[in-house]
């Protein structure tokens, strides 16, 4: 399956196993299993959509946004658990305001779940972990 590194943006090819003891980036060398959500911009966005094979779990979000500050903690915490399941990242709508627009940001926190390039779910509003965990699992392959 294709995996996205999440230091260095390199699509790799990884078996898909139940689970992982090690996997590292083909080009950077550095882990796989890296779960901390990934910043998602305008360049890069594109080619990690397209180019996951596991769902890619998108937080809208702006540092102004209250609920956006109280649902990060949480939003990391849930994807530790999917390490190569599902990637989970970030977008900035204030720095990345035409990401924004093109997906039609109407309120922050925005979650919108890709799978296959495509967008497959959307939920506004901020989560808990449970929720975010149960909403990636419905999805992870």
């Amino acid at each position: 399956m294709k995996i996205v590194c999440p230091h260095c943006f390199t699509v790799n090819n990884v078996p898909q196993k139940e689970s992982y003891k090690k996997a590292n980036c083909g080009k950077c060398k550095q882990s796989l299993l890296d779960t901390k959500p990934v910043e998602l911009t305008n360049s890069n966005f594109d080619e990690v959509i397209v180019n996951s094979d596991i769902p890619v779990i998108v937080d809208f979000w702006a540092p102004w946004c209250g609920p956006c500050k109280m649902m990060a903690p949480n939003f990391e915490r849930a994807a530790a658990e999917f390490p190569l399941k599902a990637l989970f990242a970030k977008v900035n709508t204030e720095n990345e305001q035409n990401l924004g627009a093109r997906f039609g940001i109407r309120s922050i926190p925005t979650i919108i779940v890709f799978k296959n390039g495509r967008e497959v779910e959307r939920v506004s509003g901020a989560l808990d972990v449970n929720s975010l965990i149960a909403l990636a699992s419905k999805h992870k392959n």
